[in-house]
């Protein structure tokens, strides 16, 4: 019997196939299968060639792979795939996992912040992350150094989710091997990217959008204006869910970012309570990420006419798909189904914040 796996993850690792257009391409053909013999027509009305499949052999040697290293795939439309991460129109259409995903069902914490940390940052962070596990939150943080680390040491106890930018068989920073497998064995791994991938610059963003999509809110501890903590943060703020930021001195580089994002609207945060009292009100149920409301939608077959008014109104700045829908005066689906298309034929980037710029 063939496996179900194998169609749904080549179309995933074809060429110019990110998590949005994944999606859109299963809620329009109903299978994988059928998405990749419409792979062609669609990418020729982009404008473009066909994107290159990926090898069936090299994608039955990657599932052969997960399943030696104990680890399996959890696919976007499984019921165990952890729902607040669902709702964001980016969500990995494929996690592969180690552990225990029932921990990232619970009310779910963000902990970022810098891998230069102080001394004292990563003991606050040990301390805030210790607290939310004993009042029965699940802690997700990146596995980096700094406050990554400090996170997941205090919480693993009560639970911790850890989300790696490379294979799960790879580690990142190598002192973190040790924390890396206790946290598969007793808490919960996620990782995007197929085993074997190192951890390169490219998908340390990607990571971040799952740590903020995974939770009710984000907590920043110690953070440089430019700082990875700050696009998770944003990631969260763009989704709907709370962004937390821990005070410090002015005269401390490394507590600029958290002092910004404190200025710009985010809860200031000085114990565990702070943040409990920002997320008792949260019904998970109730997130919604922008664009959620047409994300599911099968796309529709656009005229030529509503393509060039899509088209027009792109460019290489990034503009939100909401702000095209306006613009356009065309109903969502077909927007969709355009900026789909486009990407097929390698002229689309999609961006965080369900924004899109045209390529070239």
């Amino acid at each position: 019997m063939a496996d179900p796996r194998e169609p749904r993850l080549r179309l995933l690792r074809s060429a110019n196939i990110g998590p949005v257009t994944w999606r859109q391409l299963i809620a329009r053909f109903g299978t994988a299968e059928a998405a990749l013999e419409a792979l062609p027509m669609l990418a020729a009305r982009g404008g473009g060639r066909a994107p290159a499949l990926a090898d069936p052999g090299a994608v039955r040697r990657e599932i052969a792979a997960v399943e030696k290293l104990g680890a399996r795939y959890l696919f976007v439309d499984d019921p165990d795939y952890p729902p607040l991460l669902a709702e964001l129109d980016s969500a990995p259409p494929a996690l592969i996992l180690r552990g225990r995903i029932d921990l990232a069902h619970r009310p779910c914490v963000a902990m970022v912040g810098a891998r230069n940390a102080s001394a004292a940052a990563c003991r606050f962070a040990r301390q805030l992350a210790l607290g939310l596990a004993e009042a029965g939150a699940t802690v997700v943080s990146g596995l980096a150094r700094g406050i990554d680390t400090a996170a997941h040491i205090g919480s693993i106890g009560g639970g911790t989710v850890g989300v790696i930018a490379s294979g799960i068989d790879q580690v990142f920073p190598p002192e973190n091997a040790e924390l890396q497998e206790r946290i598969a064995r007793e808490g919960l791994l996620l990782a995007e990217q197929p085993p074997g991938t190192e951890p390169l610059a490219r998908f340390f963003p990607a990571r971040n959008r799952i740590i903020a999509g995974l939770a009710l809110g984000t907590v920043v501890v110690e953070a440089a204006p430019k700082s990875g903590s700050l696009i998770t943060a944003r990631i969260a703020g763009e989704a709907g869910r709370e962004v937390m930021a821990v005070p410090g001195s002015p005269l401390d580089p490394r507590a600029q970012g958290c002092n910004l994002l404190i200025r710009e609207g985010a809860t200031l945060v000085q114990s565990v309570d702070d943040i409990l009292e920002m997320l008792r009100p949260i019904d998970p149920r109730a997130v919604r990420a922008p664009g959620a409301g047409y994300q599911g939608q099968p796309p529709e077959d656009a005229s030529d006419a509503e393509r060039r008014t899509v088209t027009a109104l792109l460019g290489p700045v990034p503009v939100s798909v909401d702000e095209l829908i306006r613009q356009s005066g065309l109903a969502p689906a077909l927007v969709q189904t355009v900026l789909l298309e486009l990407e097929l034929a390698g002229r689309l980037e999609r961006h965080a914040g369900g924004r899109t710029s045209l390529i070239g």
